[in-house]
């Protein structure tokens, strides 16, 4: 078997993976990064199809926070343009722009309850938070009983989530939309998501390498301590020697590659008992007519599984060959967290597109993607994470799955790759080590 030795291996080049690679080779640790995928940004990459630029997954990066932050920090460029408005409710067949006016604005034409339910948001950011076992649904019926409330916290809770109101600890929604970014200020990638992943890789390639199409096989531990990775590349095994693996595997992933055996028992219960995993489904849509004008992103109100709608070409044409429109509609089974009828729940989506767009049965569906199981929208639901440490000195985990509570989409990732590679830095002097 060939042999390597790196500072530290990354497995996986999803936002949490390449962040932390990229934090890691700037910082001074020469970073090997490997993925069995022939492209980068694992669930949040980019295909071509028919001459458009679809993207599997997140479609929207957040401007402010640790994602930007890490971009600046490592020196690489982050190309985002900014829809404006960047992001409205669709209720009723009208857009309603929301954004100088807030919750207030929006609740106020809804349900007379509305000062009660902003009240409750001004107590949450203060520090007043429910106690993490109520979901949001029954956290807002105590408030309301508006059936459009309820479609819009439910629709909330599957476009930023992934999962359903009844789902969600009422906490753990709180806790975004008064703590967190709660997706104020986003923009879209001219060359799809992509667009930002390789610019993070051309940052790790400073003073790293990427392998692409070149799967993990094994992490290798001794007395509970990491010492290095087996990877395939071009059909032969490779190991590599490092004291430093971050993993952007998942946690379920990530003891399969160690063994069970290597991990403490409590984290093995853990990994067991406590991952939710969240599934969505991702339809990609073109049409010659516009289904709708909004440039951003349009939350729905009254639906059966669709939560939400982006216009991509609207603000990146790049995306579309001339004469298209492009848009990624997000959709939510029942339940999210647990087994689904796929067929069933994307049929109910569709009917959600006809029922809101009279003009949809002229578009065209580009690809209609079902995020489940081993490939989720999220590892795990928010409010629902593991520990970003493993039990194995050496051997951490980043992204969805290891997020701050309450945090969502790929600025909590980038925020744990944040975590994990200053608790890195901060206690590993720099030292050189071969290439690979």
């Amino acid at each position: 078997m060939d042999a390597h030795k790196v500072d530290a291996v990354v497995i996986g080049t999803g936002a949490g993976g390449l962040c932390a690679a990229a934090r890691l080779a700037h910082g001074g640790l020469h970073t090997l990064v490997v993925d069995d995928k022939d492209r980068l940004g694992g669930r949040a990459s980019t295909e071509e199809i028919d001459g458009f630029k679809v993207n599997i997954g997140a479609i929207a990066i957040e401007f402010g926070g640790v994602f930007e932050e890490t971009f600046h920090t490592v020196g690489a460029p982050l190309d985002i343009r900014a829809p404006e408005p960047a992001s409205s409710f669709f209720i009723d067949g009208k857009v309603i722009d929301v954004g100088r006016g807030g919750w207030s604005l929006l609740l106020g034409q809804l349900t007379k309850q509305a000062s009660r339910i902003l009240e409750k948001f001004a107590d949450a950011r203060s520090g007043n938070l429910p106690d993490g076992r109520q979901s949001t649904e029954d956290w807002l019926k105590g408030y309301t009983s508006n059936a459009t409330v309820h479609a819009l916290f439910r629709n909330l809770c599957a476009a930023i989530f992934a999962c359903n109101a009844a789902e969600l600890p009422a906490r753990a929604f709180l806790t975004y939309f008064t703590s967190k970014g709660a997706f104020k200020k986003f923009g879209f990638c001219p060359q799809g998501t992509i667009g930002v992943w390789n610019s993070l890789g051309s940052a790790i390639r400073r003073n790293g390498d990427i392998w692409l199409g070149t799967p993990a096989t094994t992490i290798h531990t001794s007395n509970g301590k990491v010492e290095g990775v087996t990877v395939l590349r071009n059909g032969e095994k490779v190991r590599i020697d490092t004291d430093l693996v971050v993993s952007n595997a998942g946690p379920k992933a990530t003891v399969a590659l160690a063994g069970n055996e290597a991990f403490p028992a409590d984290y093995i219960a853990k990994v067991k008992n406590d991952l939710r995993p969240a599934a969505n489904i991702v339809i990609n849509v073109a049409s010659r007519e516009p289904l709708i004008n909004h440039p951003g992103i349009v939350t729905f109100g009254k639906t059966r599984r669709l939560c939400n709608m982006a216009n991509l070409s609207a603000t990146c044409p790049e995306l579309a060959p001339p004469g298209w429109h492009l848009y990624v509609a997000y959709a939510v089974p029942v339940p999210a967290l647990g087994d689904f009828d796929g067929d069933a729940e994307v049929a109910l989506a569709l009917e959600d597109l006809r029922e809101q767009f009279a003009n949809f049965d002229q578009a065209k569906i580009l690809s209609i993607r079902v995020m489940r199981d081993d490939w989720p929208a999220q590892r795990s639901c928010a409010g629902y994470d593991l520990p970003r440490e493993t039990g194995i000195e050496g051997l951490w985990c980043v992204g969805d799955a290891v997020k701050q509570y309450g945090n969502g989409g790929t600025q909590a990732c980038a925020e744990t790759a944040k975590i994990v590679t200053d608790a890195i830095l901060a206690g590993r002097p720099r030292r050189s080590a071969g290439r690979v």
